[in-house]
């Protein structure tokens, strides 16, 4: 699904204009980038975690030689799905979003 589509949707699932659809995803991705840019998570019950994962620095190789490379430590985000997401996810069934928390 491309953001169009999921603003499209937004928008014919709550009766909003495609406008107002498109500020509360552009809302609601803003929020996480920033709650993970402070190096915090944020938690929707129901649906899962976003957070900020430490990678640490490690020895690659390099495809095209073959040769070895350094890769250095790194900040990445990351998605969790809750218990709940992935067992609607295995029986077809529809996700309840009860809250959100910010940690």
């Amino acid at each position: 699904m491309t953001k169009k589509e999921l603003v499209d949707a937004l928008a014919a699932k709550t009766d909003a204009s495609g406008a107002a659809a498109d500020r509360a995803v552009n809302a609601l991705v803003e929020i996480i980038s920033d709650t993970l840019k402070k190096g915090e998570s944020l938690t929707l019950l129901g649906f899962g975690t976003f957070e900020v994962r430490d990678r640490a620095a490690r020895t690659g190789r390099n495809p095209k030689t073959g040769g070895e490379l350094q890769i250095s430590a790194s900040r990445v985000a990351a998605f969790k799905p809750s218990a709940a997401l992935k067992a609607a996810r295995q029986r077809g069934r529809k996700v309840r979003i009860r809250s959100v928390k910010a940690l």
